[in-house]
């Protein structure tokens, strides 16, 4: 009996522990909720830099419902977001979590991710028969990503794309000031194209993404800013049946989403002229899966590459890559392609990419 019970009890003790964790979940997800809607709503940036305000001031100065608001602030403060001070009931959004939570804060701003758990969230029924029946998700049902993917990448590019990401690539910011044919595949709503567009006027730029809306969206964009070296097509990037017709070509976190990866990625390089060179942004990660343990986002990057980037592919009768890929496999796909020389570089701004220089042989 003795020995039973000491047998016993360390694995009630596990049981408690995980039961605990299990509670920890709960409390995380409702924090992830809690956080993507105050960013999307604009309560961080209405109460950065304001100091301490009661929830009637928070709401007026939001233009928002007070009542809500009174009930997002209780939860916030649970979450240990905001302070709150019983004596006065009155909330503050510290100077150190504005950092991390508003606009101004450009990529350091994490609430943007967030948004993300929310769209997923609406199609898990979906993902959940695909784990029954096979097949995947389209694309076509997560009606929020465009705009969460544009928002998240926007930041970037406006903060580190022309002074810190184009001059990984040699020579490339003078190439393109001299003029240069570019291409961008899987551009989404294009500001990558755009920016570039605006930067280098005398190159020629030309963003390829196969969403209608995202591509419409990109080029009343362009329309807006008035460049006239910039377009948009609808195209499936996995048929770029081009060759020899660009300088450069780049793709910002869509590789891993294509259909056919590998289809892709040997498209590309055919399309570049003699000389030409690819810029891939990835997420930064293992192939091995137990490297990735020590990744403080790696439970959402799975999470996502299971419930959008892997399923969409598979809804397309493709390989499935998920985001997870990680560098040896990128590197090793880049390669078979035909990429003779690849440099994997890191950008302080970005904490979740690899860039991938990219060079024929």
């Amino acid at each position: 009996m003795t020995a039973q019970t000491t047998d016993r009890a360390p694995e009630r003790e596990s049981a408690e522990e995980f039961s605990d964790r299990l509670i920890g979940f709960m409390e995380s997800g409702s924090a992830a909720l809690l956080c993507g809607l105050g960013h999307r709503l604009g309560l961080f940036d209405t109460m950065a830099g304001r100091g301490s305000m009661s929830a009637p001031e928070v709401a007026r100065a939001a233009g928002l419902n007070e009542r809500y608001v009174r009930e997002w602030l209780a939860g916030a403060t649970m979450a240990r977001v905001v302070e709150h001070d019983p004596r006065t009931g009155t909330y503050l959004l510290t100077s150190e979590h504005a950092a991390c939570l508003t606009r101004a804060a450009g990529p350091g701003n994490l609430a943007r991710l967030l948004p993300v758990l929310s769209m997923l969230a609406r199609v898990e029924d979906r993902v959940e028969e695909a784990f029954r029946s096979g097949g995947g998700v389209p694309y076509s049902a997560y009606e929020d990503f465009q705009e969460t993917a544009a928002g998240d990448s926007g930041v970037l590019v406006d903060a580190s794309l022309i002074g810190t990401v184009l001059p990984l690539v040699e020579g490339m910011p003078e190439r393109l000031a001299l003029g240069a044919d570019v291409a961008d595949v899987g551009c989404g709503r294009g500001r990558a194209v755009n920016v570039m567009g605006l930067t280098y006027p005398r190159s020629r730029f030309v963003g390829y993404d196969f969403s209608p809306q995202a591509v419409a969206y990109a080029q009343g964009e362009a329309d807006a800013m008035r460049l006239s070296n910039v377009r948009f097509e609808l195209r499936d990037v996995a048929t770029l049946d081009i060759e020899d017709g660009f300088d450069f070509i780049t793709a910002f976190d869509t590789v891993h989403d294509q259909a056919h990866p590998a289809r892709v990625l040997a498209g590309i390089h055919r399309a570049l002229r003699p000389g030409g060179r690819f810029l891939m942004v990835d997420v930064r990660a293992s192939s091995e899966l137990h490297e990735n343990a020590g990744l403080p986002w790696a439970t959402f990057l799975y999470t996502v590459s299971l419930m959008h980037c892997m399923t969409v592919s598979l809804a397309l009768g493709g390989d499935g890559l998920g985001s997870a890929w990680g560098e040896q496999k990128a590197c090793a796909m880049l390669a078979e392609a035909g990429f003779g020389r690849v440099r994997v570089a890191e950008v302080d701004t970005d904490r979740f990419n690899n860039y991938y220089v990219c060079a024929p042989d």
